[in-house]
C-alpha cells in the first residue's frame, strides 16, 4: 500500500510514462477543486459535483493552462509538452482535441509536481483559477 505525500526525485518522477503522471495529475486536480468547492459553496453533493465537473473538464483545464502557462518554468513547460504530445489511449468526446491534448498536458503536470512535492507550487498555480 502506498503512502500519501510520499515524495519521489524529479528523475524518477520525469521517468514516469506521461499518460501516468496525467492520471495521478487528474486525482490531484479533481481533488483540489473539490475541496476549494466544499468550503467556498454550501449546497448539496450534486451540485458540487455539477461544478467541479465544469473545471475538471478538459475544455476547464484548458482555459486554466491558458492563464498559466506564461507563468510555467522550463522544466514545467517541458513536462506538460510531454504530457500533451503523449500518445494516449482514449479521447474526449466533449471537447476538442487541441483542449484535450492540452489538458492532459496540464494533468501530467500537476502529477509530476505532486510527485516530487511541490505542493505550493500547485496549489499557486491552480489557485489562479
Amino acid at each position: 500500500m502506498s503512502e500519501f505525500f510520499k515524495r519521489v526525485d524529479k528523475v524518477k518522477a520525469a521517468n514516469l510514462s506521461p499518460v501516468t503522471l496525467a492520471f495521478l495529475g487528474d486525482a490531484v486536480y479533481s481533488l483540489f477543486v473539490r475541496e476549494g468547492l466544499v468550503l467556498e459553496k454550501d449546497c448539496s453533493a450534486g451540485v458540487l459535483q455539477k461544478l467541479s465537473c465544469e473545471k475538471v473538464s478538459a475544455r476547464g483545464q484548458n482555459l486554466l493552462l491558458e492563464k498559466i502557462q506564461p507563468v510555467l518554468t522550463e522544466e514545467e513547460l517541458a513536462v506538460f509538452k510531454r504530457g500533451r504530445n503523449a500518445k494516449k489511449p482514449t479521447r474526449s468526446k466533449s471537447a476538442s482535441v487541441a483542449e484535450y491534448n492540452n489538458s492532459t498536458g496540464l494533468e501530467a503536470l500537476i502529477g509530476y509536481l505532486y510527485l516530487i512535492g511541490e505542493y505550493e507550487r500547485i496549489a499557486e498555480l491552480l489557485g489562479g483559477e
